[in-house]
Order: structure tokens, then C-alpha cells, then sequence
């Protein structure tokens, strides 16, 4: 399945806000997910309708606003990153919950958001030691999001997981969101900041 993928925006002389910019990225995310969910299941892994479905789908779009919040940390001053950030995993929770019913049968109303939030700052204490340059995450943050991955595959599938993640959808999504995100951004790197763990509301 193709994503379609803007790397031009343009907004007159208005400044976009950092929700603005977080919306665009959550909404790639969304579709680069079902993308790779297609492109590993066609490479024979067993990615089941239901939780490991949606299990996937967080897991890959987690990486990807832990990811966007690194090129963030460069490009951003730190207020602006820091609200960019907050919406990206909050944009991104309320997509998970408004598509709840496509990835799960039955849920409660507002669990599947809170569960994207709870992977989203499990998976920054795992990514946090490892690092990220012009090139994307380095080889440490591509494994862990494959380990993170394997932990929701079925026996067959973990001792191959680790190839198909880290050499083709990490890959793959970084390109995607590196180019939108240089489109959005612009500019040079300010000063850094830390980052922070987002909680609902």
C-alpha cells in the first residue's frame, strides 16, 4: 500500500502551532502503520485482526513520535518542541481510540488512548539510552523498537522479526517522517531541551 507523502507545506505568512504540525505527523503515522502492518504481513509474519494487529499499529506509531520528537529536540526551540511533542502522543492517542473499533472488537471508551500514552512513555524509557542523528535512530533505537515488537509475535515469527523491522519499516518510516518533518520545520537547530512523559487527561 503506497502513502502518499507531503514534503511542501504551506501556510501563507500564518505560523503553524505545534498542534498543527503534531496533526499532520499523527495522521502519517496513522496510515505509515497500516502500511507496514500490510508489508509484514505480506512478508508472512502473523499479524492477526485484533490485538496483535493493534498491538502493532501502537508499537510502529510510538516509534515514530519518539522519532519526530528527536528531530524536534534539534529543530525546535525548547517551549515549541515541547508542545509539539505533547500533541504529537496526544493527536495520536485519539487516533488509536477514534479507529478503536477496527483494531478491537469491544473496548471501553477512552482505553485505547490511555494505552497508546502508557506504550508511548514505556517505549521513551526504553529509547532513551540510544541515539539519533541526520541518518535517523541509531542501531541500539532501531533494535529496541524491534524487541518491543516481538514481544507481540507469535513463536515463529520472533526469531526473524529483528531483520524486517530494523531493515526495512524502521527504515522506511524514518524516511517517510524525516521528509514531512523537514517540510514542517524548517530551519536550524536551537537550543535542546528534555523531553517529557505525557499523561491524559
Amino acid at each position: 500500500m503506497a502513502v502518499r507523502i507531503r514534503s511542501r507545506f504551506h501556510a501563507g505568512r500564518r505560523e503553524r502551532t505545534p498542534a498543527e504540525l503534531a496533526s499532520v505527523v499523527a495522521m502519517l503515522s496513522w496510515k505509515l502503520a497500516l502500511a507496514s502492518v500490510q508489508r509484514m504481513r505480506e512478508a508472512r509474519f502473523d499479524i492477526d485482526l485484533g490485538r496483535p494487529y493493534f498491538d502493532y499499529v501502537v508499537e510502529t506509531m510510538a516509534f515514530h513520535a519518539h522519532y519526530a520528537d528527536r528531530v524536534a529536540y534539534e529543530r525546535l526551540d525548547a517551549e515549541r518542541r515541547g508542545a509539539f511533542t505533547t500533541a504529537l502522543a496526544r493527536r495520536m492517542a485519539e487516533a488509536i481510540e477514534d479507529n478503536a473499533e477496527m483494531l478491537l472488537e469491544a473496548t471501553e471508551p477512552g482505553a485505547c488512548r490511555r494505552h497508546f500514552l502508557e506504550v508511548f512513555n514505556a517505549a521513551g524509557e526504553d529509547y532513551a539510552e540510544y541515539g539519533c542523528d541526520a541518518r535517523g535512530p541509531d542501531f541500539g533505537f532501531r533494535r529496541a523498537y524491534a524487541a518491543r515488537v516481538r514481544e507481540g509475535m507469535p513463536e515463529k515469527d520472533k526469531t526473524w522479526v529483528y531483520d524486517q523491522v530494523m531493515e526495512i519499516e524502521a527504515p522506511d518510516a524514518v524516511k517517510a517522517v524525516g521528509r514531512t518533518l523537514d517540510g514542517l520545520f524548517g530551519g536550524s537547530p536551537p537550543e535542546r531541551s528534555a523531553g517529557k512523559e505525557m499523561k491524559e487527561e
